[in-house]
């Protein structure tokens, strides 16, 4: 109960006022750092009994020895606090960002005498402003290739630039015309500074003013008859074209916002941001998340954002951010980021239109990033061997289980019901072994796993009778772990099952969805894996691959099972059959229709009509 936490403060001791909070641990460890508009309010959710609490949380109240906070101002100085001791701790119960550091981007080393462009991985340059990330390096390469042209700015290395300031003699990429600093020779330190400003500000989304500018020039210099002259600025006028059309306009050319497409589960979350500026995507940066702690949705949005633009320079804050979900707090942050910025910014949901697109194309690349992540973990060699060490010793075995099989049920509101079976050797995949069950007739999702898997067991018999002949199937070798998606009702039914099948050696386990709590036959509690454990990401992975072949094997049925009963209907051919599906989205609502529903289709006239609706109501 909560009484059990000797630390919890007396009634009346917390404060209502605005303020951080945070748990420590015996050694004085910091363990989690967090807000609050109200602390009494807050801080009374984790003192709730424990049996109520997240799993995760109670963790950290019962990992914990004392709590303390500090009251502030307002709701953005807590922010700002927070963000500011979560920086400098890293409590090991808040989330954990992990930067997608594989792509190259452009960066200007502002802070030089002479500022260059270069391509760089290294994100701590100091002064420098970054453009990008870029998928392949060549792309960058190609993008500066085409700006020097319209920018001549520095290319040449730091050494090329102090030799050639030194000598009076331009630096070699200077002489080739590919180097256009103060050390070419052609322009000044201040020239070159105004240069490098105009290259900043054209990649930050200033892209027509120079259009127009370039444009002027050339129709000036044409009509004075200076042809050489309005030849260099059409060639700039086709380099800012050719940069341009890299980067597709999505929005209106006036748009300056930042994007923020979220996917995540129990364990983790991708985040995928992406960077417009006038109208352009201009970067999409990725971030992956080890939560640690219960958090979702909008808090998990204010993390983002508190983190995004924590550290950020005020020219890196948009006029407006696009999230997928409103924070608790958004006009904290909101105001949080005008004094930032030193102008107004707007947190918004994308509800519609192109931005609401853009939203979700970053959400499908966060889906699929979080997706990547987790296969990852999991084909990684040196994480399957901890994996499967770390699954051996939390679950008992004798064994370290290098064949695994995971079983789950799936239906559409109780019709087509089927299971999937998917195999794990070594920590990988063995797509060649999965397999699907349909399920004719059952009462609920345990009859299901009791179904599934006794004739999952009689197979393992067969194998051991056709052992002699040396041809035995591989889908007769037995697994050294079982796990099967669901709680201790799903547990208890498989062990039921295998149990009559004579095979209770078969070690068993299943996987709850809402805490990823591990259950084990006969046990009235379950084995709690670490949120950051091998073994956890492991099972996670092969839950969620059982649950999409289950959901794809499905669908295929559904859908050949709809085709066949509306096939047997005289006068329907193929053209119509999916006119129907399409207008009606399944055989259930046209079941439901009236025959003067279904003449409104064009090419169903009424006769037709009834034939179709007097045929399903015969079924």
């Amino acid at each position: 109960m909560a009484g059990d936490l000797s630390y919890r403060p007396r009634p009346g001791e917390i404060p209502t006022s605005p303020g951080v909070y945070r748990f420590r641990d015996g050694e004085g460890r910091i363990l989690y750092v967090g807000k609050a508009k109200n602390l009494r309010a807050r801080l009374s959710n984790y003192f709730a009994p424990l049996h109520t609490l997240h799993e995760r949380t109670r963790r950290m109240v019962t990992s914990a020895s004392s709590v303390e906070w500090t009251v502030v101002g307002s709701d953005v100085e807590a922010l700002q606090l927070e963000y500011m001791w979560i920086q400098e701790f890293s409590p090991p119960f808040n989330v954990r960002y992990k930067d997608d550091k594989s792509y190259p981007y452009m960066a200007i080393t502002l802070a030089d005498e002479a500022p260059r462009v270069i391509v760089t991985r290294n994100h701590r340059i100091k002064g420098a402003k970054y453009f990008g990330p870029y998928p392949k390096v060549w792309a960058v390469h190609d993008t500066i290739d085409l700006m020097i042209k319209v920018f001549p700015i520095r290319t040449c290395s730091d050494a090329s630039y102090r030799k050639a300031m030194a000598t009076g003699r331009p630096c070699f990429p200077g002489q080739i015309g590919r180097c256009g600093g103060p050390c070419s020779m052609k322009v000044t330190i201040e020239e070159h500074r105004a240069i490098v400003d105009d290259f900043v500000a054209f990649m930050s989304g200033g892209d027509q003013r120079f259009a127009r500018e370039l444009t002027a020039r050339m129709q000036d210099a044409a009509a004075a008859m200076e042809y050489e002259a309005a030849a260099a600025y059409r060639d700039k006028l086709q380099a800012i074209d050719a940069v341009l059309t890299r980067s597709a306009l999505v929005l209106a050319d006036d748009t300056d916002a930042d994007l923020f497409g979220i996917a995540e589960d129990e364990l983790a979350a991708a985040v995928q941001h992406f960077v417009v500026r006038g109208g352009r995507v201009r970067g999409v940066r990725a971030t992956t998340i080890d939560k640690e702690i219960d958090i979702e949705g909008p808090e998990l949005v204010d993390q983002v954002l508190q983190r995004t633009y924590g550290d950020a320079a005020p020219a890196d804050i948009p006029r407006q951010v696009l999230v997928p979900e409103l924070p608790e707090d958004a006009a904290e942050i909101e105001q949080w980021l005008r004094e930032r910025r030193g102008r107004p910014v707007t947190v918004q949901v994308a509800q519609r239109g192109r931005k609401a697109e853009l939203m979700k194309t970053a959400t499908l690349n966060a889906k699929q990033a979080l997706l990547l992540h987790k296969t990852r973990r999991t084909s990684d060699y040196v994480a399957r061997t901890q994996a499967l060490t770390d699954l051996q010793e939390a679950l008992g075995l004798a064994e370290a289980p290098l064949r695994i099989e995971c079983f789950d049920v799936s239906h559409l509101s109780g019709t087509h019901v089927v299971a999937s079976m998917v195999v794990f050797e070594d920590g990988l995949p063995r797509k060649d072994q999965y397999r699907s069950f349909s399920i004719a007739e059952t009462t609920d999702d345990t009859d299901s796993i009791y179904q599934v898997l006794t004739r999952r067991a009689a197979y393992l018999d067969r194998g051991e009778e056709q052992e002699e002949t040396g041809r035995r199937p591989r889908f007769a070798y037995p697994p050294q772990l079982l796990i099967v998606d669901g709680g201790r009702p799903q547990v208890e039914a498989a062990q039921r099952a295998l149990d009559d099948a004579g095979h209770p050696e078969i070690a068993l386990c299943g996987i709850a969805k809402r805490l990823e709590e591990i259950w084990l036959p006969g046990e009235e509690y379950p084995v709690i894996l670490p949120r950051t454990s091998e073994a956890l990401y492991l099972v996670q992975r092969l839950r969620d691959e059982a649950h999409r072949f289950a959901i794809t094997h499905q669908r295929r049925r559904r859908k050949r099972d709809i085709t066949t009963v509306l096939a047997e209907i005289p006068g329907l051919g193929p053209a119509r059959i999916r006119a129907l599906l399409r207008h009606f989205g399944s055989v259930t609502a046209l079941r439901a229709a009236t025959p003067e529903q279904i003449a409104e289709l064009p090419g169903i006239g009424p006769k037709l009509a009834e034939t179709v609706h007097g045929h399903l109501a015969s079924r």
